[in-house]
Parts: structure tokens; C-alpha cells; sequence
């Protein structure tokens, strides 16, 4: 018997999502070089309606989002390649050219086509390079944007300004955050700036325009504030 296909507004969009490179070796996961991505970054997807899809580095880009309702490109422990946007790299920028060069490609694609994107910590910051912005290559000591506390505990709260895409979307002129990174959005280029951490580090960014490509500096898949599964919600509706 063959079942009736769902309908496009009863379908879970397919969400890509980018995913870290290990080379492997003794006693971690595979011998073998492998890809990974921590769980709740699927979960997140999923309990907001949406289907996850890991999306690998050897893949045509532009077709691979033909198929896909929205990416999420997912943050790491590496740095953007500084020559992207013209400067030499600080002594503990470490970059990934294979990773960047991948996710740059998914990410033109993505907005090419209309596709909704969230960038998540890197992936926040590699929306401002494409959106011609810079970056703070490593953010002062003082600061300590790198919590002590587990990632699923609150790292700060941040200030979200008024009228943007993402205020509308959480509902909320604050929200509490957590905090793990080094770099941070020094210039967003052509994107809007539409929250701040309390000593004024950029924490989102969003471009202009009916679609939806928004840049997160903390890591909504933790769902630490209600504003994170809004987020998540709103991306995969917007997918629908």
C-alpha cells in the first residue's frame, strides 16, 4: 500500500547542519579521520519540528541546498581564516581552511537561494565575514567570554535591541546566555548588529531583508533561555 505524502506545510523541513573534522587516532573515536557534532545541536532541530541532516565537506553545494529547507552552520573549536578578511593571523588563531571553506560555500548557497540560515558562535561569526565584516582575533583576558561554568549553565545576560528580526523573535529585550569563545564580531560588514554582552561585545547579528540569516555569538541548542527555543522554532518555521 502506499501511504500519502505529507503535505508541505505538515513535512519537517530538512535542516542541514555543518559538522566539526577530526583526523583520528589512538583512543579517540575512529583510527580513521571522522566527522562530529555534539547531540543537542540535532535535538535542538528535531523538538522544534524540524528534521537534522549532517552535512559533510565533498559535496556540491549549491545542489546539496536545493535539497535542504535551511542551514545551520554550527560553531567549533577553531577560528575563521583571517585572510578572509585581510589580516594576518594572531599567534592562537587557529584556523580549519577545509572546514571554513565548506560551511563558506553551504552559506553562499544558502542565502543564494532564499534559504533561512542560523550561524551559531563561528557560524555567526563567518555571516559577518561574508557580510564583509572582521573579527576580533582574540578577545581580552578581562572579558572572560570563556565561562568557567559547563556550557549548560549561564555564562551572562546580553541586551537585544529593539526592532530587529531577533527581538521580534524571542519576545524579549534581555536574555541569559552562555559564553565560550575567544573571537567575537568586531565589524558586521552589511549585517545589523541586534544584541550586545554587558561590556558591548557583539552577541548576534542579522542581515537585512525578507529572509532570514541571524547570527548568534552563545549556543542556543543548550535552550538555557525560552528566547533559545524561539529561535529554533522560528528558523524551522520559516524552513516550513
Amino acid at each position: 500500500m502506499t501511504l500519502p505524502r505529507p503535505s508541505p506545510s505538515q513535512r519537517s523541513p530538512l535542516i542541514g547542519l555543518t559538522l566539526d573534522h577530526e583526523p583520528g587516532g589512538v583512543g579517540q573515536f575512529s583510527r580513521y579521520p571522522f566527522h562530529a557534532l555534539r547531540e543537542n545541536y540535532l535535538t535542538a532541530v528535531s523538538d522544534a519540528g524540524g528534521m537534522p541532516v549532517c552535512l559533510g565537506y565533498d559535496c556540491d553545494a549549491e545542489a546539496l541546498m536545493a535539497r535542504l529547507d535551511g542551514l545551520i552552520v554550527t560553531g567549533g573549536a577553531f577560528d575563521v581564516d583571517p585572510t578572509l578578511y585581510g589580516e594576518a593571523p594572531h599567534p592562537l588563531t587557529s584556523p580549519r581552511p577545509a572546514r571554513t571553506s565548506a560551511e563558506l560555500a553551504l552559506l553562499r548557497a544558502a542565502l543564494a537561494q532564499g534559504k533561512p540560515v542560523l550561524g551559531i558562535c563561528g557560524g555567526m561569526q563567518l555571516l559577518a565575514v561574508e557580510a564583509g565584516g572582521t573579527l576580533i582575533q582574540h578577545l581580552p583576558e578581562e572579558l572572560q567570554h570563556e565561562q568557567p561554568n559547563p556550557r549548560h549553565e549561564p555564562g551572562h545576560d546580553i541586551a537585544i535591541v529593539p526592532g530587529t528580526k531577533l527581538a521580534q523573535i524571542v519576545g524579549a529585550e534581555r536574555m541569559t546566555v552562555n559564553s565560550s569563545h575567544h573571537q567575537a564580531v568586531r565589524d558586521p560588514g552589511r549585517a545589523k548588529i541586534c544584541a550586545r554582552a554587558p561590556d558591548g561585545t557583539i552577541e548576534a547579528i542579522e542581515l537585512d531583508g525578507p529572509g532570514f540569516a541571524i547570527g548568534v555569538q552563545w549556543h542556543p541548542e543548550f535552550s538555557l533561555d525560552p528566547g533559545d527555543r524561539r529561535l529554533y522554532a522560528a528558523l524551522v518555521e520559516t524552513a516550513r
